[in-house]
């Protein structure tokens, strides 16, 4: 039999339940829950674990991030070998656990290897769902190269063409969504605006041609995967609806017509406010042009209005960070962040269920009802009342178990 692990004496914070209650028993055995009951529960063989009236709650769900993206200049990535990539990806990763993300989305860069090292337990980190490398045209928001690079390169020795992949036309964008699949991604990223951290495009260019981004929705549903988008303009937003994007990363410039879309759709937005106020206050240290900081200011100046829209159209938001190099510390400052437009309740189940539902994993993800995996976190206080208690590196909480494993306890 499994290790099992009885959590007793908590205060729970199911998401579906809006509110802390009392006076149940968590039972997890191996990676599953087996059993959560406001009577008490018959395990004599389980390790107890007193959690004090602590709150015990899901583990966390970041939609939205670079695990190799170790630069704030992106450009710099190009003099990085994949040595140093992975190296540093690896801190970033178990810097999120520690957080308490327990599940993260990367959109663009991290592969089927770094996927695989942190399942077989070589790099300390959260489960992982990857898109491989981000898909985008040639002078678009994956093209980060120097004008005087023609191409060439491998990746071993230029991570910039590890993390990215540049595709012109129906068929090379046909190969290289069929490419990141064989490599084993769990969805396909593609760039339909322009960005702010990449150096040549406006930030409200229209990127890949209806066909270019038919194709890649194409093939992605055909492996039974889906496409998320880069996309920040609210034409950009309506073309990604209307030919079948399942997922919007950013939206800050969303309007109300491209949000009735995405509601027709079935479609999720995946915010990111807080790399924002990151790349303001000190991007410029690490290297970032004053042109990409230009281009920030018009996205940062959009973003919680983009959440007071989708509030209004009942478009799901989950929770995103998109933090690039040394920036990544700030990753659960946007829970306080989005508390300024949206509750407390709803910013958590943005990090929970509606994470699992972008992961397409409801009931196995962000929860804590039984046939779950059994990710959870204990909170030392009420993160309802003080979001802040989410932030702080992991600061006030007191267990992390990602899978049944206790990667932290400060209990017993």
């Amino acid at each position: 039999m499994s290790r099992q692990i009885l959590f007793r004496n908590f205060e729970l914070l199911e998401p579906s339940f809006g509110e802390l209650r009392g006076g149940y028993q968590l039972l997890v055995e191996g990676d599953t829950v087996r059993e959560l009951s406001e009577s008490p529960i018959e395990a004599p063989d389980a390790t107890v674990i007193d959690c004090g009236k602590r709150t015990l709650m899901p583990g966390l769900i970041d939609c939205h991030v670079h695990a190799i993206h170790s630069e704030v200049n992106v450009s710099f990535m190009e003099m990085l070998p994949l040595t140093l990539v992975t190296a540093r990806a690896a801190t970033r990763l178990r810097a999120m656990l520690d957080r308490g993300f327990t599940t993260v989305r990367d959109t663009g860069g991290a592969d089927w290897g770094i996927k695989t090292a942190v399942e077989t337990g070589h790099i300390v980190g959260p489960r992982l769902y990857i898109a491989g490398q981000s898909i985008g045209p040639t002078g678009g928001h994956s093209d980060s190269r120097r004008r005087t690079d023609r191409g060439g390169e491998c990746v071993c020795c230029n991570g910039l063409k590890f993390k990215s992949v540049i595709a012109d036309g129906i068929d090379e964008v046909r190969k290289s969504a069929r490419e990141q699949m064989r490599q084993g991604a769990d969805h396909v990223k593609i760039m339909m605006s322009g960005g702010v951290a990449s150096p040549y495009d406006p930030l409200d260019s229209q990127q890949f041609s209806d066909g270019e981004v038919s194709v890649a929705v194409e093939e992605a549903t055909a492996f039974g995967r889906y496409v998320c988008a880069h996309a920040y303009s609210a034409e950009s937003i309506a073309r990604a609806a209307r030919l079948g994007v399942r997922t919007i990363e950013h939206g800050n410039l969303i309007d109300d017509a491209s949000a009735k879309l995405m509601v027709e759709k079935g479609m999720y937005l995946v915010a990111n406010l807080v790399t924002y106020y990151a790349m303001k206050d000190r991007a410029a240290k690490f290297g970032m042009t004053g042109e990409s900081l230009a281009k920030n200011e018009l996205v940062l100046q959009g973003g919680l209005k983009s959440l007071e829209i989708c509030r209004r159209h009942g478009i799901p938001v989950a929770y995103g960070s998109d933090l690039l190099g040394e920036l990544h510390w700030d990753q659960s400052k946007e829970f306080t962040i989005r508390q300024e437009v949206v509750s407390p309740v709803e910013i958590i189940r943005s990090a929970t269920t509606i994470g699992a539902e972008v992961l397409r994993m409801p009931g196995k993800l962000g929860t804590l009802r039984p046939g779950a995996f059994s990710d959870a976190i204990i909170v030392d206080g009420n993160p309802l009342k003080d979001l802040a208690l989410l932030g702080d590196q992991g600061k006030h909480l007191s267990l992390i178990m990602k899978a049944g494993v206790l990667h932290k306890n400060r209990l017993n």
